[in-house]
């Protein structure tokens, strides 16, 4: 008899010591030099671990650090980078990270203000139920009460020293299905996975509309992630290569009049998703991650928006006049610092004049990608989809579709498997000694970057190569497993 879902992942859960050591097996043929061992994957960094730095934004830190530069000056230069690719009705600021210009954002285009006599006013935030959005979507309180629970175990620290304590006073967060998406249950840590393959993007303006209006009488802003694959739920593109889900976005903010910011922390700016086409207000980057920066965040956006942020920075000039400063505004405490101005300043210039070293890599990685799944095509099932993806820096696999028609696929492990190191797929690469990436939800995204790039932003091939080997090779096993399983033999 096929078994139930969650017997399905209790039986993967007990069989995980057994799955590791027929990974370790199939992964003797690779010959991974001890030397490697942890050292290279298929991720180009996260928040614990930044990326890699190319020798100019190096060398432009280490030159800064012995200099004298008032701070004022360049941020000054990085706006004029910014508005040389995206036009003088555009602006920047720069942030110690992503999350901190996302909360920042928040509380200056989003919070109800506080000033005036009466009670507060509230203020709602229409944010899709699309993956990660423990960061875009947890500054406020979800709504309906369906989601309030939705981000108990994520993070390090939850509770009111978490999730909970980055929720903004009177802030709702209306979390709305996309049409097409299918909302199930997976994972051994069982909970909801969001799987965007199939998303319709005029149905879900449709469904974010009706939202909207339901909600108007107190609607502050739309908040999505700026990530434009097919995965993440962006599979129809205009001919201008925008997503059609992040216009309907844009279209909405700008009918209802709110602001709308995409969180695009896994995305390079210049190249990827350009907030233009998209009408997006403000658009977010961590430039360690897939940038190519330090360890700092940008914030792009339309210069009426960037006003509220830069004035709560300190950054937007000093009270008796100047047209820009670098002071101690109410949100000191997001300051990047000297070192990351100045090698966000460098990574920025490289990604405008000289485009290529961020692209070709893309191109190789997924290639790769291609030539080893044709490796392992005919030992998984039909499903899986690839992707290359110039805004996230690689290539994106994706399989969901190998649950199609009511059958057993790939296991989905979903981000509270990762949370609580029950993501087993993860565990086989870390445990034959690949660094994994982000792969939830039936999503997994490939970018060189650790251990794969040597100090010019090359791609080092035989690594990369021998990392996403590993990759199909953990894919094979689990889909091996999951036979087993359902054939009741193992």
């Amino acid at each position: 008899m096929t078994p139930f879902r969650f017997d399905y992942y209790a039986a993967l859960h007990a069989a995980a010591p057994r799955i590791l050591e027929d990974a370790r097996k199939e992964a003797a043929a690779l010959n991974i030099p001890d030397e490697w061992r942890g050292r290279f994957g298929v991720s180009g960094s996260n928040s614990s671990a930044p990326g890699t730095l190319r020798k100019e934004v190096v060398n432009a830190i280490v030159a800064a650090s012995s200099d004298y530069h008032p701070l004022v000056r360049i941020g000054d230069e990085i706006r004029r980078i910014v508005k040389s690719v995206y036009g003088d009705d555009f602006d920047a600021v720069t942030i110690n990270s992503a999350e901190a210009a996302l909360a920042l954002s928040y509380a200056a285009l989003l919070a109800p203000s506080q000033i005036g006599t009466g009670d507060p006013g509230r203020a709602v935030v229409v944010v899709p139920w699309e993956r990660h959005i423990e960061h875009h979507g947890s500054y406020g309180r979800p709504v309906p009460g369906l989601y309030k629970d939705l981000f108990a175990d994520r993070g390090a620290s939850t509770g009111e020293f978490g999730l909970l304590g980055r929720r903004i006073p009177f802030v709702d967060l209306a979390l709305t299905r996309l049409a097409g998406a299918r909302y199930e249950i997976h994972g051994v840590k069982s909970y909801a996975a969001p799987l965007l393959l199939h998303v319709d993007a005029d149905a879900s303006g449709a469904v974010l509309e009706a939202q909207a209006r339901r909600h108007a009488a107190n609607l502050a802003g739309f908040v999505s992630l700026g990530y434009d694959t097919p995965g993440f739920g962006h599979p129809e593109k205009d001919p201008d290569g925008a997503s059609k889900l992040h216009k309907q976005y844009g279209r909405l903010a700008a009918e209802f009049g709110v602001p709308y910011i995409a969180d695009n922390a896994w995305g390079t700016p210049f190249l990827g998703t350009d907030p233009r086409p998209i009408n997006a207000d403000v658009i977010l980057y961590s430039m360690d991650k897939v940038a190519g920066g330090p360890t700092a965040g940008l914030i792009i956006g339309k210069e009426v928006s960037l006003i509220n942020i830069r004035r709560a920075l300190g950054v937007h000039g000093e009270r008796f006049g100047t047209v820009s400063s670098h002071g101690k505004g109410s949100h000191a405490a997001f300051d990047p610092g000297k070192e990351a101005l100045h090698g966000t300043l460098a990574a920025l210039r490289l990604l405008r004049d000289e485009p290529r070293r961020f692209l070709q890599p893309v191109d190789i990685t997924w290639q790769i990608v291609e030539d080893e799944y044709s490796r392992v095509k005919g030992k998984l099932k039909p499903g899986i989809v690839i992707n290359k993806t110039v805004n996230s820096g690689g290539a994106e696999i994706n399989y969901q579709d190998t649950w199609d028609n009511g059958g057993f696929g790939i296991p989905v492990f979903t981000h509270e498997d990762r949370i609580a190191r029950t993501n087993i797929y993860n565990n086989i690469l870390a445990d034959i000694g690949i660094v994994p990436n982000i792969s939830d939800d039936a999503n997994i995204l490939i970018n060189p970057g650790a251990g794969t790039f040597d100090n010019n932003g090359t791609v080092v091939e035989e690594r990369l190569r021998l990392a996403v080997r590993a990759s199909f090779l953990a894919l094979v096993v689990l889909q091996n497993w999951s036979d087993k399983i359902v054939a009741g033999k193992r």
